[in-house]
């Protein structure tokens, strides 16, 4: 495979388009499908949202065109990503000024890491700059019908600690609509143990990666990281419509406002910052309904905090996963920083035998780990690319297992 240099595909491929976009209500279920191309590559993922019986009985197709649009808007990124084209042709509708710079913001940190890992230089103002068909109408007539309902609150499972923290806390406080995306064991066993046995007591996304960017990605086209939870705030508004529920309540804490690079605004949890929180609640009310609350339950939360919560409920300790490498195989992979993260900033508050049960092995306990130590608790140059805590959270941590684990190699490289 030869890589493309980001300078000849923006050459190569001028123009990217979101060409349109079809979608259809068949009795609870959403179907949609997005319309991109560049040159003569075409790209048509589709989406399938299940509302279940949460599903309000006036769902209409006037209602949801709007948000389905926005939503292709944030799909879109993943595809025009793979040639970085300078112009970006929309041929549905014409976004304003106020909302093209919204946009280009989300875009340009949103791929901050990508920007970072592909070595590429480039400025907000220069990366990227939007085109319309004559005929668009203005996109400021896509509204939707007000949201009333404030008794209960969707909360979207990832399978990890968070999720869990934030669903046994609100779910004795209202009733709870737990949102999946593509379920997988950790998602579904977490929302099982949260008193939702069934498919059809959850909302679940089905969404699709067109096969056509997997065939361009092993063809040495542009890839890298995309602002995964901006996708979900944007999906989370079609869930909070479909459902007329007004509250969506995330589960990031305050120590995704850290970047990922010290110095700088790369961020691998751009969006799941409090930045893009405010940006995004700014967005809907400006441009869409001012109806909907999205927030984060653990925002005023350290990572430490939420591990104590979590700690708490140890019927979810056999299920739980937040390693991104074993996900698809439904295991912590005990080979990346993700999965030492979380042991670390775990191990405070669960003994070490039941550690060694969660996760199968001491990962404290394991030379080859010395790399993503060194990253986590800020002795090498960067933090890892992947969603972990603050640097000071790590080392508060290494601090109070200190002496219950010395004899760990981790812990033994420890300076006094």
């Amino acid at each position: 495979m030869t890589s493309r240099s980001y300078e000849q595909l923006r050459e190569d491929f001028p123009v990217f388009e979101y060409s349109g976009y079809d979608f259809s209500i068949e009795e609870h279920d959403i179907q949609m499908q997005f319309h991109f191309a560049t040159g003569e590559y075409e790209f048509h993922p589709k989406m399938k949202l299940s509302l279940g019986k949460y599903a309000i009985s006036t769902l209409c197709e006037e209602n949801i065109n709007g948000i389905i649009f926005q939503i292709g808007m944030i799909e879109l990124i993943s595809y025009w990503k793979c040639t970085c084209s300078p112009t970006l042709l929309i041929r549905s509708y014409k976004l304003d000024e106020a909302m093209q710079k919204w946009w280009k913001k989300l875009y340009f940190n949103g791929l901050g890491e990508f920007f970072y890992q592909n070595k590429i230089q480039t400025s907000e103002e220069e990366f990227l700059h939007f085109e319309f068909s004559e005929a668009c109408p203005a996109a400021s007539i896509l509204t939707y019908p007000h949201i009333s309902d404030s008794s209960r609150v969707v909360v979207p499972i990832g399978g990890g600690k968070d999720s869990v923290v934030t669903l046994e806390a609100l779910r004795k406080e209202c009733q709870v609509i737990p949102f999946i995306i593509n379920p997988r064991g950790a998602t579904l066993d977490c929302a099982r143990i949260a008193g939702f046995p069934n498919e059809e007591d959850i909302v679940i996304l089905q969404r699709e990666i067109a096969p056509q960017l997997l065939e361009l990605n092993k063809q040495g086209f542009l890839n890298g990281h995309t602002p995964f939870s901006a996708m979900l705030s944007f999906y989370s508004l079609l869930v909070s419509y479909g459902t007329n529920t007004r509250d969506v309540a995330l589960s990031n804490e305050s120590s995704a406002n850290e970047p990922t690079i010290p110095g700088t605004k790369i961020n691998h949890q751009y969006s799941k910052t409090l930045e893009y929180e405010e940006d995004f609640r700014y967005y809907v009310k400006t441009f869409l309904n001012d109806s909907n609350h999205y927030y984060s339950y653990l925002r005023p939360y350290t990572e430490l905090q939420i591990a104590e919560m979590f700690a708490k409920h140890p019927q979810y300790f056999p299920v739980f996963k937040s390693c991104n490498a074993g996900s698809k195989e439904n295991k912590w992979c005990c080979n990346c920083s993700k999965c030492l993260f979380a042991y670390i900033i775990l191990s405070p508050f669960i003994d070490n035998d039941t550690m060694v049960s969660i996760f199968g092995e001491d990962l404290l306990d394991k030379p080859e780990m010395e790399q993503y130590f060194d990253e986590l608790r800020g002795v090498a140059p960067n933090k890892p690319f992947e969603c972990v805590g603050t640097i000071d959270e790590v080392n508060k941590a290494l601090e109070m297992i200190r002496e219950s684990r010395r004899d760990k190699y981790l812990i033994s490289k420890l300076v006094n």
